[in-house]
């Protein structure tokens, strides 16, 4: 456990840098779970996510010496500009070893600080152990993302700012990659007062952590795949993993589908812009992972918000389909004048309103004088959606859906 007065140390020296974050209650979302539900806000920090404040404090502590041999990181993202910034504060040398997959938002926002970018590696831990080595090689300090004290204890003024911030909390919630987090979160709280629960919550697609605690011992993964890149850790580290084992009450996991709709959900209900690892608390709650919180006060940790462009469009699309907004038809037609009129006029009669359109007349699959269209419509729900079909139907066309 990282001692409560070093989590105290590291508040003053990261309130140099970090927001003290908003920590607002969550009507829409506490109506729909039916408990009182509050979000710590930490998408709205420093770079945008919690990583600043582990990183900042880690550098901040290092001697003169240490400093101007500059410093190495392995980061899927919110790490490196963690990282990146705070040797930018200090003025030292900073190179960053990042996935060959990493998001070009994150790159590009690790070298806006100055820091050297090095792409290495399929996921975080091929990453790691690259930048490993190059520290070695180049006589650099190495900034461990979670296995280190100084940053677990950056990371645990998150706790001092909620306990400040709310009063009666009975839960915390907390994302889970390599458990530099939740570690301190959970060390502070636990020293604060035992009685909150801490619950850590995984991406399904990266389960060592949750392995491990199950198992009480470190259990390593072959892969990890999942939209929640900030989490992706492949690895299980015994160091986060003993502080882990003694002060967190449980940890449970979502996959990719919960995560997306979480996303979703915040973006549309909460107006929050919040990636893939921040939104997992979320998850668990709409998708009830969370036992016995009714009348319970919860607080969520929204870890970052540092989410791919891309990926958000996908997260959105798919979004729309799944909620019966938006319809995409694949129509075979007669390819002659008027064909195509005809088609939108039972659009226009439903008022379905076409955002897309592709017509072709030259695959292999139609018949000759056939045409497909293919249709992209706004659509109001799943009614709506039936009416459409039933008048397809009844005009005999011949079509199938998208999903």
């Amino acid at each position: 456990m990282i001692p409560l007065e070093k989590i105290k140390e590291a508040q003053e020296r990261v309130a140099r840098v970090a927001h003290t974050t908003p920590f607002a209650y969550a009507p829409l979302l506490s109506k729909k779970i039916g408990t009182n539900i509050f979000l710590k806000k930490e998408n709205l920090q420093t770079t945008g996510a919690f990583k600043i404040r582990g990183a900042f404090n880690k550098i901040a502590t290092l001697n003169e010496n240490e400093r101007q041999k500059g410093v190495v990181a392995a980061s899927a993202g919110n790490h490196a500009q963690g990282v990146a910034f705070s040797s930018h504060y200090f003025k030292i040398p900073a190179t960053i070893v990042m996935p060959e997959s990493t998001p070009l938002t994150k790159i590009n926002g690790v070298k806006s600080y100055g820091a050297e970018v090095i792409l290495h590696g399929k996921n975080y831990d091929e990453a790691y152990e690259y930048a490993i080595e190059y520290a070695k090689e180049h006589d650099k300090t190495f900034v461990h993302p979670f296995a280190d004290e100084e940053v677990m204890a950056g990371q645990g003024t998150i706790a001092l700012e909620i306990v400040e911030q709310a009063k009666d909390i009975d839960i915390i919630l907390v994302p889970i990659g390599g458990g530099g987090l939740i570690a301190g979160i959970a060390s502070a709280i636990k020293q604060i007062d035992p009685s909150i629960q801490v619950i850590g919550v995984t991406a399904a697609g990266a389960p060592a952590m949750k392995r491990s605690y199950e198992a009480g011992r470190p259990i390593d993964t072959i892969d990890v795949r999942t939209i929640a890149d900030g989490i992706a850790v492949r690895d299980t580290s015994p160091m986060t993993l003993d502080i882990i084992l003694k002060t967190v009450d449980d940890i449970v996991e979502v996959d990719d589908e919960e995560i997306a709709d979480a996303i979703l959900f915040l973006l549309e209900n909460q107006k929050l812009v919040v990636e893939g690892a921040g939104a997992v608390g979320v998850a668990a709650l709409l998708y009830e992972k969370i036992e016995n919180i009714v009348g319970k006060n919860v607080a969520v940790v929204l870890s970052g918000g540092n989410i791919d462009v891309t990926m958000l469009s996908v997260i959105i699309e798919k979004g729309l389909i799944k909620s019966y907004r938006k319809m995409k038809l694949i129509v075979t037609l007669v390819d002659k004048p008027g064909s195509l009129l005809k088609l939108t006029e039972i659009f226009a009669q439903v008022g379905a309103n076409i955002v897309q359109i592709g017509y072709d007349r030259t695959s292999a699959s139609l018949a000759f004088g056939d045409a497909n269209v293919s249709i992209a419509l706004e659509t109001k729900g799943k009614e709506h959606q039936e009416e459409i079909r039933y008048l397809m139907r009844k005009h005999g066309y011949r079509f199938h859906e998208e999903k």
